[in-house]
């Protein structure tokens, strides 16, 4: 009895053992593997090196329209994709994202360059 009354005002003094979730979130350990932001379009070089890296089959890359996009939910978050990527141009966070209702592909479209000319200025 008098052992379990021990227990009880060492646990009454002492901090919880546990974090106070919502209001005390934990740091993500070193290089965890969180989700996949998106891309920096205006890096991307439309390679298709992360296509044909990415085990799922979640990323799409179109050279013709200059568009990147990944299917958020056949994505295993495995990072080949940010490793193999010349340009270093996917971002990656080590924060997972929270639960969506909806099923929406995060695409980028690479808007058209302007150039300068003699008359004024041409997209290319």
């Amino acid at each position: 009895m008098f052992k379990m009354m021990e227990n009880v005002f060492k646990n009454l003094a002492s901090k919880p053992a546990t974090r106070m979730y919502p209001f005390e979130k934990r740091e993500p350990f070193k290089d965890s593997r969180g989700q996949i932001e998106g891309i920096e379009i205006d890096k991307c070089i439309f390679c298709g090196i992360c296509q044909r890296k990415c085990p799922a089959n979640a990323i799409v890359v179109n050279k013709a329209e200059k568009s990147w996009e990944i299917n958020q939910f056949k994505c295993v978050i495995c990072n080949a994709c940010v490793e193999a990527c010349p340009k270093k141009c996917i971002v990656a966070s080590p924060e997972h994202k929270t639960a969506q209702s909806k099923k929406e592909n995060y695409k980028a479209v690479q808007p058209p360059k302007e150039v300068e000319s003699d008359n004024g200025k041409v997209t290319a």
